[in-house]
């Protein structure tokens, strides 16, 4: 896949806090779940020059953000389009952030958190490389889940 990575727009934004909506248990990751992250993903000020929509072609097939933790670390947030997941195509959906996170913010340590119920993300990160460093309790859409935070420690050469 080539996917081509743009800045978020408005438009894109309200698109993925809107209409994507993921089925079961992973209905956790709608926008919708909880007002706090929606506010701030739809708020273009607080969204900022870090989250970019990624395109399959002329399709908006997923996004990520990058917030830079010092000197060389990156924390890595992402979503892919519902329709998407489950059909095996996270591995190349997260290597591609990896690479643009190696070539265009020079980080080669990335760090990311994914709560512990999705076993299927968790599987997929790993295949790409990432390390469980710790379990966490963090309150997020009105209640406490049990998140895992995972970092991938690229090549330095």
């Amino acid at each position: 896949m080539d996917y081509v990575f743009k800045r978020m727009t408005q438009k894109e934004a309200e698109e993925i806090a809107y209409h994507w909506h993921y089925d079961g248990p992973y209905s956790f990751y709608d926008m919708e779940a909880d007002p706090e992250d929606m506010e701030e993903f739809l708020d273009p000020v607080r969204r900022g020059e870090t989250t970019y929509s990624v395109y399959d072609r002329d399709k908006l097939v997923g996004f990520f953000s990058f917030t830079s933790h010092g000197e060389h670390v990156v924390e890595m947030g992402l979503g892919m389009h519902p329709l998407l997941t489950g059909q095996g195509r996270g591995l190349a959906f997260i290597q591609s952030g990896l690479a643009f996170v190696k070539e265009r913010l020079c980080s080669n340590t990335i760090r990311l958190a994914v709560a512990t119920f999705n076993k299927r993300a968790i599987k997929v990160y790993k295949r790409a490389g990432f390390i469980s460093i710790e379990t966490y309790l963090q309150e997020t859409n009105g209640d406490r889940y049990e998140f895992v935070r995972m970092t991938y420690q690229g090549d330095q050469g």
